[in-house]
């Protein structure tokens, strides 16, 4: 997966929407007002910042050497990825998925309901709707 292949996949999320809050450099990926995901490029190599469950993401680091603690950002929730080819498409996909996921329980019961009776709960969970 390159850059914009994961700036696709991760727009394609039900009403995500891309900000620039840093720099132009480094677009962040929101789901109303909440942040599910950085997405950068620096000398031609590619690489997200994806919100992670704190046991997943320190399994995922000792599977994939792509897969690091999140660059500025909480290390235990966090993992920064490489898209240096490395790591699959359908586990980056996945990756990507978990973190929408995971951001979208966190808001407040009115937001995600309302998310939940526009979209519907698998489009918002995926898979993970029945895991968790």
């Amino acid at each position: 997966m390159n850059y914009q292949q994961a700036r696709d996949y991760l727009l394609d999320k039900p009403e995500a929407w891309e900000d620039f809050p840093f720099r132009l450099a480094v677009a962040v990926m929101k789901v109303g007002d909440k942040m599910f995901a950085t997405l950068s490029s620096k000398d031609d190599q590619a690489s997200m910042n994806l919100k992670c469950d704190p046991h997943e993401a320190q399994i995922l680091r000792d599977i994939f050497p792509a897969v690091r603690p999140g660059y500025h950002m909480n290390k235990r929730h966090w993992n920064t990825v490489s898209l240096d080819g490395s790591v699959p498409q359908g586990e980056l996909q996945r990756m990507i998925d978990n973190s929408y996921a995971l951001v979208v329980r966190g808001m407040p019961r009115k937001q995600r309901q309302a998310l939940e009776i526009r979209h519907g709960s698998s489009a918002l969970y995926g898979e993970t709707a029945t895991n968790r």
